[in-house]
């Protein structure tokens, strides 16, 4: 054979063999993603958790505050029907979402960061028991840290959270509480208006 077939062949060869590396590698990656979807639905259901919980938490201050005693269960529940039928529509849109947006968001990263060996040892380790183990153990380690960081800072955290309160209902030109109450305790409940 002469020099030029030799080189044709070679270069066929070595084309054939990265385009043959990259589907291995984009297949680690496909598998990867795959692996990781129940992560990437909680992302969205924690999104669209996040998303209704200044409503929901207004809502409660509201009924506290302004309900009359008598109608705060059922007004409490009508709240909750809503609050989940938004829920109902709302996670599922941003589920499929999220989950559609993976591989053209996380895939390029992954595919940039990581060779098709460290791939693969990555899908080993996240399949592995002692990642399994650690995964499980994860919301205990975060819970516990959580309620000792809250415990810890609690002091120094509820004064300030209270000028805020103040601040931003004076801001607003809204009812302020003295700076040692809780604007909630400040706030008289409304009264039903007087029947004729």
């Amino acid at each position: 054979m002469n020099k030029t077939i030799k080189l044709a062949i070679v270069t066929a060869a070595v084309a054939a063999s990265s385009f043959a590396m990259a589907q291995d590698k984009a297949a680690l990656v496909k598998q990867f993603l795959d692996m990781q979807r129940p992560g990437i639905e909680a992302l969205a259901r924690g999104l669209v958790e996040q998303s209704s919980a200044p409503i929901a938490q207004a809502g409660s201050q509201y009924l506290q505050t302004q309900v009359p005693a008598e109608k705060r269960e059922s007004a409490a529940k009508a709240a909750d029907a809503e609050l989940k039928k938004y829920f109902d529509e709302t996670y599922p849109v941003v589920r499929d979402k999220a989950v559609q947006l993976a591989p053209t968001t996380i895939g390029p990263l992954m595919d940039q960061t990581f060779s098709e060996d460290e791939l693969r040892q990555l899908l080993a380790w996240i399949s592995s028991p002692l990642s399994k183990k650690y995964q499980d153990l994860n919301p205990k380690m975060q819970t516990a840290l959580t309620e000792k960081l809250v415990a810890e800072t609690r002091a120094s955290v509820e004064p300030k959270m209270r000028a805020l309160d103040a601040s931003v209902a004076q801001a607003l030109g809204a009812p302020t509480a003295p700076p040692d109450q809780p604007a909630a305790k400040a706030a008289a409940p409304a009264k039903a208006p007087a029947k004729k």
